[in-house]
């Protein structure tokens, strides 16, 4: 499943990233990389930005770069 799936409020565990070299390297500054832990916060409205919470920090990435992160939910 991709993070703009989930739900605010849901965490799961990034498990890939599908994209070229750029997208992996941006995620990986914002600390987005497999074996992390994320927590949706909110969503924009409109299929706006999704607000993610990783490693105690909040970035906001459009619905697209999120598409890219392949999650597994936490139970």
């Amino acid at each position: 499943m991709s993070l703009d799936a989930l739900l605010p409020g849901q965490s799961a565990r990034v498990v890939a990233i599908r994209g070229g070299r750029g997208v992996s390297l941006r995620l990986m500054q914002l600390g987005i990389v497999p074996g992390a832990s994320v927590r949706v916060v909110g969503r924009g409205p409109f299929r706006g930005p999704i607000l993610v919470e990783v490693n105690g920090s909040q970035v906001a990435l459009g619905p697209g770069i999120a598409r890219k992160v392949l999650v597994v939910p936490y139970a």
